[in-house]
């Protein structure tokens, strides 16, 4: 298995976690209002994005867990670069930082999720494409 077919690829590039080969999110919504919007399945091997109802409130601890690591990095940095660190500023770089990621922590968060529970089976070429009535 190559680099583009590895788990930590697939996530980053936000890829099918079935096939690994087409992108979860259409393209070109990244910073739109429709950052939010999914496929329903896999344009390449029919996977369903959401197998259920609520499947995806889960991901509220994978974006906790990425806030977290947001919060770290910045008040490391900011120990760092300024002598005294207040609160004010904390709240202030963190949430700057937090809302201009929000549709990329949306995005990481859902893949990941979603890698969690739905295994890869190999290319589309290899695999039968799923079909659902």
């Amino acid at each position: 298995m190559g680099q583009r077919n590895s788990l930590l690829y697939s996530i980053l590039t936000v890829k099918c976690p079935r096939c690994r080969e087409d992108s979860v999110f259409p393209k070109g919504t990244l910073y739109t209002t429709k950052f939010a919007e999914m496929h329903k399945t896999c344009p390449c091997c029919g996977q369903v994005f959401e197998p259920e109802v609520g499947y995806y409130y889960g991901t509220m601890y994978v974006s906790f867990a990425f806030n977290v690591a947001i919060f770290l990095v910045s008040l490391f940095l900011l120990y760092q670069f300024v002598e005294e660190v207040t609160m004010a500023m904390m709240i202030g770089i963190v949430l700057v930082t937090v809302v201009a990621l929000l549709p990329v922590i949306f995005r990481l968060s859902r893949v990941v999720w979603i890698n969690i529970f739905i295994r890869y089976e190999g290319p589309c070429s290899e695999i039968s494409r799923k079909t659902y009535s």
